[in-house]
């Protein structure tokens, strides 16, 4: 299968929880965090050549009971941006996926559909449809609807060939782009066409402390 690194963001503060520390070293009803989970959905796969997890060093080491020669610690920045570059300067392998820290429910079968994807695609990302109707609002009132049959969820991994990720990142940042998320840069600085992978309502993001 194909050999890749997965880049791990994990350096936020936690505001929206509340909880007064990172969200992702919250732990679960098994006692461990939610960082461990979100790695060991990559340490599980012999593909994964390495894992770059951009948050605080010293409470990595203080929390996670990992022990895996392929994991590197890397701070994080001011931004998403700024961590997404820092992990990704210390990225040897072609192929790079960045997931969410606060992610942990990734599946097999979505890691495996991805990695397929990237035999012939030069990026890729996970997403779902949306099950809602979406709005756009101005002002408190409603302006238009928007199709629902043409728009999807972006989740994580999003997948890259590290070159193309490390060229449009270092426009974005010349640029002072302000990027939503990592598929957002490869659109605004490249014509390389982002391949939809559908993946699973499973695969949610813990924002707030509902989704605990």
């Amino acid at each position: 299968m194909l050999k890749y690194t997965a880049l791990i963001v994990a350096a936020g503060a936690g505001t929206r929880m509340g909880l007064g520390y990172n969200k992702a070293y919250y732990r679960m009803d098994d006692g461990e965090t939610i960082l461990a989970h979100s790695i060991e959905r990559f340490g599980n796969d012999p593909d994964c050549e390495s894992i770059v997890v951009v948050t605080d060093p010293d409470m990595f080491r203080q929390e996670i009971g990992i022990t895996d020669n392929r994991i590197i610690v890397v701070s994080g920045g001011s931004t998403r941006e700024d961590s997404v570059w820092n992990g990704l300067r210390k990225v040897k392998s072609d192929i790079v996926m960045i997931h969410d820290g606060a992610r942990p429910f990734l599946s097999a079968e979505s890691l495996n559909a991805l990695k397929e994807t990237m035999r012939s695609e030069r990026a890729a990302c996970l997403m779902v449809p949306c099950k809602d109707t979406i709005k756009i609002v101005k002002d408190g009132f409603i302006e238009t609807t928007l199709p629902r049959s043409e728009l999807m969820a972006a989740q994580t991994p999003q997948c890259f060939e590290t070159s193309l990720l490390l060229a449009c990142m270092e426009k974005s940042r010349a640029a002072g782009f302000a990027a939503t998320d990592d598929c957002s840069i490869v659109e605004a600085f490249s014509d390389v066409k982002i391949r939809v992978v559908e993946g699973s309502y499973a695969n949610k993001k813990i924002t707030t402390v509902e989704d605990l």
